[in-house]
Parts: C-alpha cells; sequence; structure tokens
C-alpha cells in the first residue's frame, strides 16, 4: 500500500452531516493534512497506508460546529430579577468575565462562532480586543445597535437623536466591524398578544444605511417585530431580519424575495412562558406562549416559502442559557417541520454565510477539519448535541473540551 507523510491523518465516521442539507452520509473516511480536509469519501480499509493513522468515530456521527447567528454574550440569560438588573448596568470591567464564562458554555455545546446582537457599552468589543478567550469562538458584534432616541434599545446600543439619521451616524463613526445592528420596532408585548409598535426609523433612513453601510462591505442585522418594521427593513436592503415575530406571510415572501435571511429566535418566548409561569404570572405565561406558537407557525411558513433561515437564539435573554439554547432551538425546527439536516444547515451553512465566514460552515474538501461528534445515529439528534462526545479542532480532539458526565 502507499505510503505518506506523517502530516496526513485519516477519521473514519459512522455517519457525517456535511451541514449542506444533503442527506447523512454512511460510513465516511475524512483525509486530513495540516488540519485541512483533503477528501471526503466512503470508508474502504485499502485506501488507508500502511503508516496511516486511523482515528475510529465508526460510533459516533459527526457534523460541523454550530453558530449561534444571534446572542448576548454580555447577559447570562439568568432568571435572577438582581442579577439581572445588575447585570443591564455593569461596567464592561464586571462584564468581562461573564462574557469567558458564556463562550466556555458556547465551546461546551459545539458552537465555534457567534453573532453578538449588540451591547451597551461595546464590552465585547473590548473583550475581543483584549484577546480575553481561551476558546477557538469566532465572534463577530456590531458594538452598540442604532436605535431612535427613546425608544427600545438603550440596553443594548446608542440612541440616534430626532432630526440626526442612522447613515449620517455612520458617516461620523469609525466603524471596523463587519455588520452593524439596527433596532426597528419595540420588544413582543407579554400583556397584549400580538401588539405591534411603529417602525423606529423611516423607509428611506434604512435604505440610506443600507446603502452606505454596503459600501463600505458592512452587513446590516434588523431587530424588528410587526409587519411594518419589518417590511421598511426588507425593503430598504438589510441583510437579515432579527426575530421576526408577527412580521406575516408576506413579508415571509418578501424575505424569499429580496435574499433577506431570517434569524427567528423561537426559543425566547418559550422560556419567556417556562419562567413567567414559574413566577406566577398566569396572564403574561399564556401571551409569551402564544407568542411562540405564533413564531413556530411563521417558521414551518418560512419552510415552504423558501426563505434562508440563520439559527439564532437570543441567549442572555431571561432563560436562554448560552449553548444549551442552540440545542433547545434546534427541537424546535424540527416541530416546525425542519429535518435534521436542514436543521443542521440553518445552525451551519447558513450562519456561516450570514457571518461571511471563509470557512463556509460545511465539511467537504478545502475546509477546516473542524467538527464536532456525537456517539450514535443520526436518529438520536439533535439530542446527543447536549452532551457531545468530543470536538475536533484541525483534525484532532481538542484539549479543551471536557466531556459532560453521562446524562
Amino acid at each position: 500500500m502507499k505510503q505518506v507523510d506523517d502530516s496526513t491523518s485519516y477519521i473514519r465516521a459512522g455517519w457525517l452531516i456535511d451541514g449542506s442539507g444533503k442527506a447523512a452520509q454512511k460510513d465516511v473516511l475524512l483525509v486530513v493534512n495540516t488540519g485541512q480536509i483533503v477528501s471526503v469519501k466512503p470508508y474502504a480499509p485499502e485506501i488507508i497506508p500502511a503508516n496511516g493513522q486511523l482515528t475510529d468515530l465508526s460510533f459516533a456521527t459527526i457534523l460541523p460546529p454550530l453558530i449561534d447567528s444571534h446572542l448576548h454574550l454580555s447577559m447570562s440569560g439568568a432568571v435572577d430579577a438582581a442579577l439581572r438588573e445588575n447585570q443591564l448596568v455593569a461596567g464592561c470591567e464586571e462584564l468581562l468575565p461573564y462574557i469567558h464564562r458564556h463562550l466556555k458554555q458556547l465551546f461546551d455545546h459545539g458552537v465555534l462562532a457567534v453573532r453578538d446582537g449588540g451591547d451597551r457599552h461595546d464590552c465585547v468589543l473590548e473583550f475581543m480586543a483584549k484577546g480575553m478567550s481561551n476558546y477557538p469562538i469566532a465572534i463577530h458584534s456590531p458594538g452598540r445597535a442604532y436605535h431612535r432616541a427613546g425608544r427600545y434599545g438603550g440596553l443594548i446600543g446608542r440612541a440616534v437623536a430626532e432630526g440626526d439619521s442612522p447613515a449620517e451616524l455612520l458617516m461620523r463613526r469609525n466603524h471596523q466591524q463587519d455588520y452593524l445592528k439596527v433596532v426597528n420596532s419595540g420588544l413582543n408585548s407579554l400583556k397584549e398578544y400580538g401588539h405591534e409598535t411603529p417602525p423606529q426609523f423611516s423607509k428611506d433612513e434604512l435604505k440610506n444605511l443600507c446603502e452606505l453601510a454596503h459600501s463600505k462591505q458592512i452587513k446590516v442585522m434588523v431587530h424588528a417585530n410587526g409587519r411594518v418594521p419589518v417590511q421598511q427593513a426588507i425593503e430598504a436592503g438589510c441583510d437579515s431580519i432579527e426575530h421576526g415575530f408577527f412580521m406575516g406571510r408576506e413579508n415571509l415572501e418578501r424575505m424569499a424575495e429580496y435574499g433577506c435571511t431570517w434569524v427567528p429566535t423561537v426559543v425566547t418566548m418559550k422560556a419567556y412562558a417556562e419562567v413567567l409561569e414559574f413566577e406566577g404570572n398566569i396572564s403574561g405565561a399564556a401571551i409569551a406562549a402564544r407568542n411562540y406558537e405564533s413564531q413556530l407557525e411563521q417558521l414551518r411558513q418560512a419552510k415552504k416559502i423558501g426563505v434562508k433561515v440563520a439559527l439564532g437564539t437570543d441567549s442572555g435573554s431571561p432563560g436562554v442559557l448560552h449553548g444549551e439554547s442552540v440545542f433547545e432551538e434546534m427541537k424546535l425546527y424540527g416541530k416546525a417541520g425542519y429535518s435534521l439536516v436542514e436543521t443542521v444547515q440553518c445552525a451551519t451553512a447558513n450562519g456561516a454565510e450570514l457571518l461571511g465566514l471563509a470557512d463556509n460552515g460545511i465539511l467537504q474538501a478545502q475546509a477546516a477539519a473542524n467538527f464536532l461528534v456525537a456517539r450514535g445515529t443520526p436518529a438520536q439528534l439533535p439530542r446527543k448535541l447536549s452532551y457531545l462526545e468530543n470536538i475536533f479542532i484541525a483534525g484532532k480532539p481538542s484539549a479543551l473540551y471536557r466531556k459532560n458526565p453521562v446524562k
């Protein structure tokens, strides 16, 4: 048999979900050289040279690292009211350790890229600038989000004063991130089901911002709930709609037409319903539950219409924990009719495209040999993602990963 150099290794997987949306492949062989996938092919013993290094994962399913396309690293998802209030007013010195802790939680659940939704003091950007992370997680943050003065958004951003515009603010700002965030509606009401707030900015203001941002190779993510705020953002040319509760079928059709990505964050309202019920707020819990069911139905429609969906959790919201909530959101996609491979695609390749990652989130030739190992068959996913067997970085088990106790 052919001899190879020591930099080439061979990894046998029982099943491969590559992230592209294609069906799972059974009994495959990854050929890896210097941390990069050279080829993916059906396993056959004769392919491996006499001195070949074989890692046998025939007992497991492998898949690309997960991406959370919407979270808040400076918030913990705690349900303790005092802790939450403190985090919402704390400065960066106090929040940086929380960010590091959240990254560990994300890594332990196989999340290796995140798209932050902004914070009021640019703490995530400070964390990145100081190089404080010990984990191989690609962190993307817009810094502070734009919101209209006097409207929702102060907890995650900077106000755009009346008479000023988001585009003018961007012109004056030395924005070096690859995307920015705009808040164009309020939050979902937990008192009045289906309540929609008016948009914070006009369609022209959003269009001018999107055109200027795109000229600088900056993508625009827009927090928007309700029909009019979402419609304006899509028609203005934004790259993604965040949340999109109560936006309606016509806006889903617009997203498909315009090529706008949707990040639905379904798990937030499910978690709110559970937290409020535990706290004894029965009426609030009932409305949150209806919000959740409405969003689940929109997700069903999005699948039928062909909207590109990237998985995001809004981790940091009450009861929405970093890392763990990705698994919970994936389960909800299954309830909305997405197959396992479609769900994985939303959590990998679609997120990678939205973030503009050089590695496109698909396990294929020329991609980095970074992947998750889940013991068992694809039929046991996504459940087994909550306690991974291992995480491979550059074709080798990561020394940072410590397998969780068997549950």
